[in-house]
Formats: structure tokens, C-alpha cells, sequence
């Protein structure tokens, strides 16, 4: 297994160049390493300017554990970091709650580093993603010749995880049947191996994950009271990123520069527009879904200057995918202004301040970094093309 890799990051440095400011990350690391994030300037005129390339090479973690790392100084996420200190030096069981793409997969990695059993194996097993028939199997092991195709000894995940810590991601699909094993092996601390009868002690702690209410679920008899109070000696709940904002562009940042380092990309600063685009999105999808987009917008990058397609975000705005109260509200925003009304807005800033012209290096597309035929069908999408002032009164280039 790849050496873990922990950081979070705890303060902020400004620095002054010019009308340029800078983000230097302080950062804690468990073990301490290597590594870290860039610092970015924002500089007026040309986008924004990094004091640093947010793709210059810098100390990587080791192989497979880039992905164990929650970065943000936000109060919400920096609350859940300090209940997972509380809890890990104890061997409690803890439930991880949250939206799917918060990151409780790393805070269960977080909790097993920061605890006694670090040097452990953290075994990790997605409940959802196992067939019905195979469970048993798969936690507990089985014997040679428990069923057709049991041609030897398995070991299952309680056991791979011994003396560490096994987290039972998606701990809210498991079957009834399933349900019931996990409650006698959680009171009982053994279990027994499928086609065996000698008992097995479960020297494991317990971490479990689920993006689902568990309470709702056990109101409709989907799931057992008594495993979910097993389960729930230490609720941890991960806040989504809409309660993060403070968060978003450093995450935005981190992924930038890693991607840019990993596909061999030149990438010096983030555009305003771009800044803003993703700054207005609720993302329903949370850390997962902007680290997708920041690695897709980074694939298909094309200059030095970062940029995401606008129709990427929009489009799922559009097509209803969140409620107007879910919107998020950028400075000067009414209280009750959509997603589709802030948009609509920026895109009439942009068209005023060039005095409807859409095309050309000084027109409306060029500074909201889009194609001219992508912010045409945006107007017209958006009802903006029916107030275009007429010919002889502004100049419009099409």
C-alpha cells in the first residue's frame, strides 16, 4: 500500500506585488512531507496572474494518495476536522454522514491517521457495490468448499482489516440479512466464516459512511434501528460545498495545478469570468463534481489562462437540476435571484460594457472567455437577444 498522505490547510498568507495579492498555504501534514499547494496572485487586466504557475512542478505525494487530502480553512469543514480529532485516538465506532462528494472517505482516512491503530491497514469496502449473494463472503471470508467455486480459504474484510480500521462505505444499501450479521459481529466483536465454526475475533474499528437520512430509512423499514444506534456512537457529519464558499477557489487552485502538472499543461493564473462562473454554481455534486470539471476544463485547455465552458454548468441549471433556493448569491445578488437571473445579469454587464458587441477581441464573448456562437445561443436561450438595441442606435457585431 502507497504511503498515506494527510493535509489540510490552516491559514492563509497575503503578500503584496504590485496590485497583486497572493495566497500562501500553511499547511499541517501527517505525516509531515513534502508537497503543498500553490499560491496565486489575482492581478487586474489580463485575468489573473499567478505569482507562481499554478502547474510549476512541486513535491507530489507518494503514488495513490493524492486523493487523501481535504483541503480548506473554512469554519464548517474546519469543525468536522476538530470532532475527528476528538474521536480518532478512541477505538468508537463512527458514523460519517453527508452529501455524495463531500469527502467522508478521506475524513475516515483522516480519523484512522490521527488514531493508535495508524500503522494498521485502512480497508475500505463500498456496501453498495456488492452483490446480495456475496456480502457474507466478503466481509467475513469464507472457508474451501463452503459453496461451488470455493476452491480455498478466503480471507474477508474484517480480517484484511485487522489491528486497523475498516470503513463500511454506502453502509445504508446493505439487504436485511445483511444487517443483522453486522449487528451480532458489532455486539459480539467476533464472527464466523462462511462455511465455518470456529469464531474469529473482529479486531477492527469501526468507521461507517452513508449519504442517505438513516432515520428516514428506518421509519420505512429499510433499515435496523438497532444496527443504526451501533453504528451512531460518534456522529461526524461532512458539511457540503455550498456551506464552503470560503473553500472554493483554494480547492479550484489545488486542482488546477495538479491536473496541469499530471497532463503537462502550462496553466499561470484563472480567469475572472471563469472565477465567477464557478463562484455563482451550487454544486450539487460537491468536491467530486468540481474536481471532474477542473480536470476536464484543464484537458481541454488550450491557453495559459484557466477557463471553464460556460454551457457545462448552465445547462444543468437550466434543465432543473437544482431549486432557485439552492442558487447561490454572488455580491449584489438579490436575495431571491436564480441561478438563470445571475447568469442573465453577468451576461448583460458584459454586452453594456461593449456596447453590444458580441464578436471580435474586445466584444462581449471575448470577455466572458466564450465563443461567439456559444453566447448568441446563450441570449437567445436566455430571452437577452430580443433586447439588442436596434442598428442605428449601437453596433453589433455578429
Amino acid at each position: 500500500m502507497a504511503s498515506e498522505y494527510w493535509e489540510t490547510t490552516v491559514g492563509i498568507a497575503r503578500h503584496r506585488a504590485g496590485y497583486s495579492r497572493a495566497r500562501s498555504l500553511e499547511s499541517h501534514r501527517y505525516p509531515r512531507q513534502g508537497g503543498g499547494l500553490s499560491a496565486v496572485d489575482l492581478t487586474p487586466g489580463a485575468g489573473m496572474a499567478s505569482a507562481r504557475d499554478l502547474s510549476a512542478p512541486q513535491p507530489e505525494p507518494p503514488a495513490g494518495a493524492a486523493r487523501e487530502r481535504l483541503v480548506g480553512t473554512s469554519s464548517a469543514l474546519q469543525a468536522a476536522l476538530a470532532r475527528a480529532r476528538k474521536v480518532a485516538p478512541t477505538d468508537a465506532t463512527v458514523l460519517i454522514t453527508g452529501e455524495t462528494g463531500t469527502g467522508k472517505e478521506l475524513m475516515a482516512r483522516a480519523i484512522h491517521k490521527w488514531s493508535s491503530r495508524a500503522e494498521g491497514p485502512f480497508v475500505c469496502v463500498n456496501c453498495a457495490a456488492i452483490p446480495q449473494t456475496l456480502i457474507a463472503s466478503e466481509l467475513f471470508g469464507h472457508e474451501r468448499g463452503a459453496f461451488t467455486g470455493a476452491l480455498q480459504r478466503r480471507h474477508g474484510r474484517f480480517e484484511l482489516a485487522a489491528g486497523g480500521t475498516l470503513l463500511l462505505d454506502e453502509v445504508g444499501e446493505l439487504p436485511a440479512e445483511a444487517q443483522l450479521v453486522l449487528l451480532r459481529v458489532l455486539q459480539e466483536r467476533e464472527f464466523e466464516r462462511v462455511g465455518g465454526t470456529k469464531p474469529v475475533p473482529a479486531d477492527v474499528r469501526i468507521v461507517a459512511a452513508t449519504n442517505r437520512d438513516l432515520e428516514q430509512a428506518i421509519a420505512a423499514g429499510t433499515f435496523r434501528g438497532d444496527l443504526f444506534y451501533r453504528l451512531n456512537v460518534f456522529p461526524l457529519e461532512m458539511p457540503p460545498l455550498r456551506e464552503r464558499s470560503s473553500d472554493l477557489m483554494l480547492l479550484v487552485e489545488h486542482f488546477v495545478g495538479h491536473y496541469a502538472r499530471r497532463f503537462g499543461k502550462v496553466i499561470r493564473g484563472i480567469s475572472p469570468q471563469t472565477r465567477g462562473l464557478l463562484e455563482a454554481y451550487p454544486w450539487p455534486g460537491n468536491v467530486r463534481e468540481l474536481q471532474n470539471v477542473i480536470e476536464r476544463s484543464v484537458i481541454v485547455c488550450e491557453s495559459e489562462l484557466f477557463s471553464v465552458d460556460m454551457d457545462w454548468l448552465q445547462d444543468r441549471a437550466m434543465d432543473g437540476a437544482f431549486t432557485p433556493k439552492e442558487a447561490p448569491m454572488t455580491q449584489g445578488s438579490p436575495p431571491s435571484e436564480t441561478l438563470e437571473e445571475t447568469q442573465r445579469r453577468a451576461i448583460l454587464r458584459a454586452l453594456h460594457s461593449r456596447n453590444w458587441v458580441i464578436g471580435g477581441p474586445r466584444g462581449a464573448a471575448a470577455l466572458l472567455g466564450l465563443k461567439r456562437t456559444t453566447l448568441q445561443a446563450r441570449m437567445q436561450k436566455l430571452g437577452i437577444a430580443s433586447l439588442r438595441p436596434t442598428p442605428d442606435r449601437q453596433s453589433v457585431s455578429g
